[in-house]
């Protein structure tokens, strides 16, 4: 369901995309070619900032959004989900963040106020905030990443973890497609 915000913004959302009839994508949210947007997610833009403007959730292409997922940005700070991403089954992003391409949420995971860089792997459970995290970093399940964590003791995604990673979105990209296909059958 697209809804507007009180502040009058409605989401964009690409003809190429496929958002779930039980998604809810309100205000002020860009979302790009072959995203996929699964059921029950809520990606939500509708908070002012001080200045009474906000910045928009964007959703970069080729990338998916998967079920239960939570995308919201606090008082209007920007949210921005580069492409060919995975965001896992009830995971939540809440702004001010941004993830740069070919990254993978875990199932569960929580970010905040941070900045994750390109080809990041994050599993399961894990929270990330307050922190920038530097291309390609592994964060395993379960951990608590923030300022005063030494990413040092983190290793470097291995192949069998990038693979998966491009596995997951490539999967989400065909369900576009497939689901596409449908539209027109309900």
């Amino acid at each position: 369901m697209l809804r507007k915000n009180p502040s009058g913004h409605t989401p964009t959302v690409s003809e190429k995309a496929y958002v779930d009839p039980t998604a809810i994508i309100c205000g002020k949210v860009f979302i790009e070619d072959y995203v996929y947007v699964g059921p029950y997610a809520v990606i939500r833009a509708d908070e002012l900032n001080e200045d009474g403007d906000m910045s928009p959730i964007i959703i970069g292409s080729h990338s998916n959004i998967q079920d239960g997922v939570v995308i919201h940005s606090k008082s209007g700070a920007g949210v921005v989900i580069g492409s060919h991403t995975s965001i896992a089954h009830r995971a939540i992003v809440h702004g001010p963040c941004e993830v740069a391409s070919r990254v993978f949420i875990g199932f569960n995971s929580v970010l905040f106020n941070c900045v994750i860089g390109e080809g990041c792997v994050i599993r399961y459970n894990a929270v990330v905030d307050g922190i920038t995290l530097p291309p390609a970093l592994y964060i395993p399940s379960c951990e608590h990443v923030g300022p005063n964590s030494d990413l040092n003791t983190f290793t470097k995604v291995d192949l069998s973890s990038l693979q998966f990673s491009e596995d997951v979105a490539a999967t989400n990209v065909r369900l576009v497609e497939g689901y596409s296909r449908l539209r027109n059958e309900f």
